[in-house]
């Protein structure tokens, strides 16, 4: 009898401590998951900050360029393209299908971005424009803010992914449905070349 007391006691002790250390892994993919989220939220204040700005920069543009009209268009298309897939991105971080949309929305916007600032350098009045070099050194700080935002967010994920694909969380991650993150990377080799300017 004392010696199934004591098997019992320690079957008990077993399961108490394997349920803690269960208990652990689980709250830290929980705390890791949390914190790429909240990295993400700081990218999408941001992208938010920057869609308000552009429509700032397309109107002060617009009494410059009106021979670019199709220019403008492609900026504010790529602008509202964008902040769709910022709102699906947003209701969940975790979901790489919109993580990948917002991304490519992102790097059309960067293009169609860049090729207005080409189109503005043709323009010496409207580079001298006060308004104009107000909303580009506000965007420019955003865009700053932005990469900064997309740093954080990529560590936060890589520390997230580690821990869920390292054992044994990986098989309490399997368990409890704890998905990979997706990296903000550009993957097109298109958006990863530099703005040719000539002049």
């Amino acid at each position: 009898m004392v010696a199934l007391f004591i098997v019992l006691a320690v079957l008990v002790f077993v399961g108490l401590v394997l349920g803690l250390w269960l208990m652990g892994i689980y709250n830290r993919l929980v705390a890791l998951r949390n914190q790429f989220k909240n990295a993400f939220s700081q990218i999408d204040v941001q992208l938010k900050r920057r869609y308000d700005l552009i429509p700032n920069l397309v109107e002060t543009a617009k009494g410059y360029l009106k021979h670019e009209r199709e220019t403008l268009e492609a900026v504010i298309a790529a602008r509202n393209q964008a902040f769709q897939a910022s709102k699906q991105a947003s209701a969940n971080p975790a979901d790489s299908g919109a993580m990948n949309s917002l991304i490519n929305a992102e790097s059309g916007l960067s293009g169609a971005l860049s090729r207005l600032m080409v189109v503005t350098e043709n323009y010496p009045e409207l580079k001298a424009n006060q308004n104009m070099l107000s909303v580009m050194e506000e965007l420019t700080s955003t865009e700053n803010k932005i990469a900064f935002a997309r740093q954080a967010y990529n560590d936060s994920v890589q520390s997230y992914n580690t821990t869920r694909e390292s054992f044994p969380a990986n098989t309490v991650a399997g368990m409890f449905g704890f998905t990979p993150a997706s990296l903000w990377e550009i993957t097109e080799s298109a958006h990863r070349e530099n703005v040719k300017v000539s002049f």
